[in-house]
């Protein structure tokens, strides 16, 4: 049993995925507003995404800068890699938890309020020169 599990840890290691990533998880801004922002910065440098995301207006921008950044950082200081060579191979937005409110009605009726939450995630990679 126990050479059978090293063995499977060993091809997850194997198939694990080398490239910089950066996660923010229960980001309270709904994942298709953040959506419109990542489509933006997809193939971009990491710089020129950065720039982007400064002058961009939408609300999804601030929180996917910071991941965005934090990526940048840990190629950086956990892969030993340059920020300038690096540009956004990945970036998308799951769905998180959706926090469920009511807006009191007439007649005694509740109206639901969906506050939903994101899951975005960034992964960097080397540009091919």
């Amino acid at each position: 049993m126990a050479k059978n599990m090293k063995i499977k840890t060993q091809r997850i290691e194997e198939n694990k995925d080398r490239r910089p990533r950066a996660v923010a998880k229960y980001v309270r801004i709904s994942p298709y507003k953040v959506r419109v922002v990542l489509d933006i910065i997809r193939g971009k440098s990491v710089d020129e995404a950065i720039a982007i995301l400064e002058n961009v207006s939408k609300a999804g921008a601030d929180p996917i800068k910071k991941v965005v950044k934090s990526a940048a950082a840990n190629a950086e200081h956990n892969l030993g890699m340059n920020s300038h060579d690096l540009y956004v191979a990945e970036c998308y937005a799951d769905q998180g938890p959706t926090l469920k409110r009511m807006q009191p009605m007439s007649k005694g009726r509740g109206y639901r309020i969906l506050k939903r939450t994101s899951h975005i995630t960034v992964v960097l990679d080397v540009v091919n020169k």
